[in-house]
């Protein structure tokens, strides 16, 4: 319902009237509202798929802080303007624990009680308003006359397996422990997700599947992104569509950088022009709707070919990216994997006389980081609920930590050569080239979640003819 339509719609006198645009019901229709309507026979269903999973979880975390009092918040709605908020997606923490996902109620709250031998585990939320109350009819947030059908305590209870209770019913306690204000119960919660269950590694899956149609029907739709003005708003929405029929939606803002604006890293704008010619890089991943995301990278030569240049840059990348994956073995440091990126990428700068040093002197830890210029970002992050997850763990769990079976993580290196640096020759300047995939540690060595997306430039380019035609 548009605003206009809702401003049509006046406030009940027991509520605050006092704003402009608001005014009284008449008495027929408070008389009324409350009347006629069908009786809601409740069904309770099974546990869905992550609810053991997630009791799992929270094992874990009541183990980690015996007599403590915890408190997970989901957080609260966000306001976009005046009365409009944003679309709510829980804290990732609180979706882990609870397995609560895209359907998450906005202000609720985990609470684990201490007993003698664990914790007491409850859900509160506040739960749907009976039609008899203003709230159905009068809040434009909450209100099923408004936004639908809200769960049920019994509903959600016998869906997640936690006991419940009301919002109102839930009162703060002295010396509580409160994620996001207490460092080590924020840690602890980053860290239980470092290694994934069954669920998580399936869902992520799913969700490099969906991402991968995503990339198909770019490449198809590449035509219609040259043809308008902002293109690579073009790009951007067909993958939205993708993300929204087939997930949650998109995991993070989608880049779709075409041309020089594939140098700039963290390019959403995403207002340019996709020009033949020109590479477009996409930087996209679908959130399913456990709020498991994909991140994947792919840089397309938009008239289908890369020139010999193009051709040069692009699998310089890939070999630094082979490089990564080869690195990637249990029982090495993760950043070792960053580090055999940067061995690559240090050679071919030093090779093609970027470098003021040897590609050796680039690498010292200390004096070094001259070949930085062309990639300053970090080769991995840890992929999960959150498109950065496990972001609170201590360093020595992170980018010092040891890989492991259940560990999901990006390669992701690249080489940008802005259009306007004068360090490198004019042919390379506005070039900027990515390749990220989605790894998961096994027993037996890194998986790539993501080799099924065309990853070589004949391959893209094979990739390219192919869908096109």
């Amino acid at each position: 319902m548009s605003t206009a339509e809702r401003d049509t719609i006046a406030e009940p006198t027991v509520e605050n009237s006092t704003t402009n645009r608001k005014q009284p019901f008449p008495q027929g229709f408070l008389d009324t509202i409350s009347t006629g309507w069908a009786e809601r026979p409740e069904t309770l269903p099974a546990p869905r798929e992550q609810a053991a999973f997630a009791a799992a979880r929270r094992a874990a975390l009541s183990a980690a802080f015996p007599g403590k009092r915890l408190v997970i918040p989901a957080g609260s709605l966000k306001q976009r303007s005046n009365d409009t908020d944003y679309v709510f997606r829980a804290h990732s923490a609180f979706a882990h624990l609870t397995g609560w996902a895209s359907d998450s109620e906005p202000d609720s709250v985990l609470v684990f009680d201490p007993t003698d031998d664990g914790h007491d585990i409850t859900l509160f939320f506040r739960e749907r308003a009976d039609r008899t109350t203003t709230e159905f009819y009068a809040d434009a947030t909450v209100g099923e006359f408004w936004i639908g059908p809200r769960p049920s305590l019994a509903g959600v209870a016998a869906d997640l397996g936690i006991a419940t209770d009301h919002l109102a019913e839930y009162s703060p306690v002295d010396g509580e422990l409160i994620l996001d204000d207490s460092d080590d119960l924020t840690r602890v919660v980053s860290e239980l997700r470092l290694i994934k269950d069954e669920y998580e590694i399936a869902e992520l899956r799913r969700a490099v599947e969906i991402t991968a149609n995503g990339f198909d029907d770019i490449i198809r739709e590449l035509p219609a992104a040259v043809a308008h003005a902002r293109g690579e708003r073009v790009v951007e929405g067909v993958f939205h569509r993708r993300a929204r029929e087939d997930g949650n939606g998109e995991g993070y803002d989608t880049i779709a950088a075409s041309g020089p604006h594939a140098c700039y890293l963290h390019w959403t704008r995403n207002d340019g022009t996709v020009v033949p010619g020109d590479l477009i890089l996409v930087d996209a991943g679908v959130e399913t709707d456990s709020l498991y995301t994909a991140d994947i990278t792919r840089t397309l030569p938009v008239s289908g070919t890369f020139t010999e240049v193009q051709r040069r840059v692009y699998e310089t990348v890939r070999e630094a990216a082979d490089a990564a994956f080869a690195a990637a073995q249990n029982g090495v440091r993760f950043r070792d994997v960053h580090a055999a990126a940067m061995t690559v990428i240090a050679a071919r700068v030093a090779e093609w006389g970027l470098l003021p040093v040897t590609a050796e002197e680039a690498l010292d830890a200390d004096k070094g980081g001259q070949h930085r210029r062309y990639m300053v970002h970090g080769t991995s992050h840890h992929l999960g609920i959150d498109v950065h997850d496990c972001a609170q763990a201590r360093r020595e769990m992170y980018y010092d930590g040891i890989l492991a079976p259940g560990m999901v993580f990006t390669i992701e290196p690249g080489l940008y050569f802005q259009i306007d640096d004068l360090t490198v020759p004019a042919e390379l300047r506005g070039i900027g080239v990515r390749i990220e995939d989605d790894i998961l540690m096994t027993e037996d060595g890194p998986v790539n979640l993501s080799a099924g997306i065309p990853r070589t430039a004949d391959e893209v380019e094979a990739w390219i003819a192919r869908t096109q035609n």
